[in-house]
């Protein structure tokens, strides 16, 4: 299948950030096959679909780092309550999620994600197969990791068998062009060295298995690792082995400037959650600091309990200014760096900066369709900054990943929408009443 979409602002994202005003991108089968300037009209026969963008800005799907989709089922819960997470949430987990209440919440997920853009995901949660299973099916590319905690988790009474579903994981997911599987406890404080150290045995022994992990996230981790090891989680983690190239560290809010290098040095990538970070009150990440020392740092949502929305368009402007609020000035971190945040710099913190994230011949098509036409979208003196604070989910029309229109016109092809969100609020529904009972005990 040959594609090609023309009329187009053309936004590449790759090294010398090209941009083309009225462009072309050609596509075939799965892969980009080049991209353009000029008049193609003297082309169009060789190709089975021709597109005419009208205008619209054609960029790369954009990357989400670090998520946990089934916990759409929770978005919301409990927002004004300072203990939901052990009032309602952990109680929740362990009494009322299952295999089909996590394959429920990864769908609206998907849905919510595909629809704004986001073409890859690197998500954590439990019963993960379910969720690499939903990616598959949505069309989706993603790294799902099987997490490991010691706080009674819904599908693993002990490490043992939290390793042996990892197994069932690598087992299922083994071959699959776009859902790999890896490896993910929770956080320092909730598994501990001993275990940290047996994740950095097993992916010595998988080297195709990736290590997912919370890491310098709040004041009572740094407190826990004090306390109980006379050190800080990064270098708790660093001693454990598991800060290996490759890793993708989530959140680092406390970090020195020596535990920055050691994070660089060591080939790690961190997942940025502006949104959660603040919604939670927990400080504002040291972002430019990190990549002007070589960490690469991609943008995230976190889960939708923590920061509601999946889409990585409401991440940019929030991230962007705690960074200025940080630095003291309009200069620090600039729109173009948060575009690459959200697309190839997100792509290298999985390890797929190679095939995907930017639109270069030979990487795979995972492309969306921005609308320009709205407004507040105009004028553009700057597409990055047009893009970072004035866009909105709802201007991404169209979506393809691998070469497969999986968004078209709004609509998503590969997902029953409507389906995805009863079943959604059939959970909730359910929820509301185990919650009734906990505050009527309580």
């Amino acid at each position: 299948m040959r594609t090609l979409i023309h009329n187009a602002r053309v936004l590449t994202m790759n090294d010398n950030f090209e941009e083309f005003e009225k462009g072309w991108l050609a596509i075939l089968d799965k892969e980009i096959q080049g991209r353009g300037v000029g008049d193609t009209h003297d082309a169009f026969s060789q190709f089975d679909d021709v597109i005419d963008a009208g205008g619209d800005l054609i960029m790369p799907g954009m990357v989400n780092t670090h998520c946990h989709m089934p916990m759409t089922v929770f978005r919301g819960l409990g927002e004004d309550v300072d203990e939901r997470l052990f009032r309602y949430i952990l109680p929740l987990e362990r009494e009322a999620v299952t295999p089909d209440v996590v394959r429920i919440g990864a769908q609206l997920a998907a849905v919510e994600m595909i629809l704004s853009g986001v073409t890859t995901t690197a998500d954590m949660y439990y019963y993960e197969q379910e969720v690499g299973r939903v990616i598959d099916a949505s069309g989706m590319r993603g790294i799902v990791g099987q997490s490991l905690a010691d706080f009674d988790a819904p599908d693993h009474m002990s490490f043992d068998e939290g390793f042996a579903l990892t197994d069932d994981l690598r087992d299922e997911f083994q071959g699959n062009d776009r859902v790999m599987a890896s490896i993910a406890p929770h956080a320092p404080y909730s598994t501990g060295p001993a275990i940290m150290e047996r994740v950095a045995r097993y992916v010595t022994d998988y080297p195709d298995i990736r290590v997912q992990m919370h890491l310098a996230e709040m004041k009572s981790e740094m407190k826990w690792c004090a306390d109980h090891h006379n050190c800080r989680p990064v270098g708790l983690a660093d001693k454990s082995g598991l800060l290996k190239p490759g890793a993708i560290m989530a959140h680092c809010l406390e970090l020195t400037p020596d535990e920055i290098v050691v994070l660089a040095e060591r080939g790690v990538g961190v997942a940025h959650n502006a949104r959660s970070n603040a919604k939670a009150g927990r400080g504002i990440a040291p972002v430019e600091a990190m990549r002007n020392s070589g960490v690469p740092v991609g943008l995230a949502t976190d889960g939708p309990m923590s920061g509601n929305a999946l889409d990585i368009i409401a991440q940019m402007a929030p991230a962007s200014m705690f960074a200025k609020l940080l630095g003291g000035s309009r200069k620090c971190l600039p729109a173009r760096d948060i575009i690459a945040m959200a697309t190839i710099e997100g792509a290298k913190v999985l390890g797929l900066s190679g095939t995907i994230g930017s639109l270069d011949a030979g990487k795979k098509a995972d492309v969306i369709r921005v609308s320009l036409e709205e407004p507040r979208m105009n004028p553009i003196y700057d597409i990055y900054a047009s893009l970072v604070f004035s866009a909105n989910a709802s201007d991404v029309r169209d979506v393809m990943i691998d070469g497969k229109w999986v968004v078209t016109g709004r609509e998503v092809v590969t997902i029953e929408t409507p389906k995805a969100i009863r079943d959604a609020n059939q959970i909730a529904a359910m929820f509301r009443l185990k919650m009734a009972r906990i505050d009527a005990d309580a």
